[in-house]
């Protein structure tokens, strides 16, 4: 039986990152993946999904870009083209992720893991043994029990990022993250797109102001909330709201209400699993020695730059350096048209906890780099909110090109637990668009 310092069940971007940093402190590590490296997020997510965002986004700015002194004729959507794009791009960071692993010495095998004992884990006909297991499974979609959901024109975002041809008539079933981000795909591309989801707004994660705005700007999307899906049948959505029942038509429906830890019955071996996922403490530990759970499969925070942040965390304490998964700070990013970004508390959370709060919000269009580039009637917005009494950031919220890229900053500021003063004295480079957090802080 061969031994190895660290064994772990899953390369997605908690488990490669973890194996790569464990590699290269000098670690034997070995990586079990059923499917391809990179996991969800390569391969049926963050990857596919934004690469088919960014096609839907170059087809509007062509159409509509006369505005900007620039005539394009006979534009056109390839669905086909779009689909060959984003699998390069998926193949491309398979094989850079297959590099990084030979470069840090990691062993890797393609098969199915199961954890025999808190010491043994079997894979590929083979048994092996280890100090330190790090299970990092994953999630899959979860489908509700919704008659009708099984008929085979129901997809996750699996079967949605295989489609060759464009529906008619998309119902998105979910106003999540996931929902939205091929909502505001699929819409743009001329497809007549209905999203309906139980809760007031969408993107429950946002600042009320935020979703609400977002909701608005996708205006080719019929969006259905404090809706409940019924049933479906081979041509319609069924929904009740306010007693009533309404038929959407669909030729295709997605599946987007969220996700359900893959926890490989370690319960059978002792591991304590919530339904949520794998309990774990601040160092992504399980109640058993040696054995660590990261990323969507413990439930904590299901983004890929968590798992590999809990990845780092897990291997830190294997290597006896101090660290622990903080998350006040984790960013997130929903990358519709517009992009919104948030990270710390909303306005309504902080008031929650007690906060005295004080709470500024400044246009898009306020700003230099962003008029320059998108005019005056492209929506947008930053808010931040501070703790009165104290000048303490509590959160940041954007609304806008480029809220992705800019959002880390103000994850660091939260980090270092910056107030108003501190970030006031930081220069910004002009012009660009992340001026609007300061900006908005002056607004206060």
């Amino acid at each position: 039986m061969e031994h190895y310092d660290l064994i772990v069940i899953g390369a997605g971007p908690g488990g490669y990152i973890a194996a790569e940093r464990a590699g290269h402190a000098g670690k034997k590590v070995l990586l079990i993946e059923k499917d391809n490296l990179g996991g969800v997020c390569t391969n049926w997510g963050c990857i596919p999904t934004k690469s088919l965002l960014n096609s839907s986004k170059l087809y509007k700015k062509a159409l509509h870009s006369e505005a900007y002194g620039v005539t394009a004729e006979k534009v056109s959507f390839s669905l086909k083209k779009a689909m060959a794009h984003k699998q390069d791009t998926i193949e491309t960071l398979r094989k850079g992720i297959a590099f990084l692993m030979k470069s840090n010495k990691v062993d890797v095998i393609f098969a199915e893991a199961q954890v025999t004992s808190p010491k043994t884990v079997q894979a590929d006909g083979k048994e092996f043994s280890f100090d330190n297991l790090f299970v990092a499974s994953g999630s899959t979609a979860f489908v509700p029990p919704i008659p009708g959901a099984d008929l085979p024109h129901v997809l996750t975002n699996e079967g949605i990022l295989q489609i060759e041809k464009l529906p008619e008539n998309l119902v998105v079933i979910g106003g999540g993250v996931i929902g939205v981000e091929f909502a505001s795909f699929f819409s743009a591309v001329g497809v007549k797109v209905s999203v309906v989801e139980m809760m007031d707004e969408i993107i429950p994660l946002m600042d009320g102001d935020f979703s609400k705005a977002l909701r608005k700007s996708l205006s080719k999307v019929d969006f259905h909330l404090k809706a409940k899906v019924t049933k479906i049948d081979a041509s319609s959505v069924y929904f009740e709201k306010d007693g009533a029942e309404t038929a959407l038509p669909a030729d295709t429906v997605l599946m987007a209400v969220g996700r359900r830890p893959l926890t490989l019955g370690l319960e059978t071996i002792g591991v304590d699993v919530a339904p949520q996922g794998i309990r774990v403490d601040e160092q992504m530990r399980t109640n058993l020695p040696g054995i660590f759970a990261i990323g969507d499969v413990n439930g904590k925070s299901l983004l890929a730059h968590s798992a590999s942040r809990m990845g780092e965390v897990a291997v830190n304490t294997i290597l006896g350096q101090p660290d622990r998964m903080r998350y006040g700070a984790v960013p997130w990013a929903v990358y519709t048209d517009p992009e919104a970004a948030g990270c710390g508390l909303t306005e309504a959370q902080a008031q929650e906890q007690g906060y005295k709060v004080q709470s500024a919000s400044v246009p898009m269009r306020a700003n230099g780099r962003f008029l320059a580039e998108l005019g005056k009637k492209e929506p947008g917005m930053c808010k931040v909110v501070v703790d009165e009494e104290s000048g303490l950031l509590l959160g940041v919220h954007l609304l806008g090109v480029y809220s992705s890229e800019i959002i880390h900053s103000a994850a660091g500021m939260l980090e270092m637990e910056l107030r108003v003063q501190d970030i006031k004295e930081i220069i910004f480079p002009h012009p660009s668009v992340s001026e609007i957090i300061k900006d908005a802080l002056w607004a206060l």
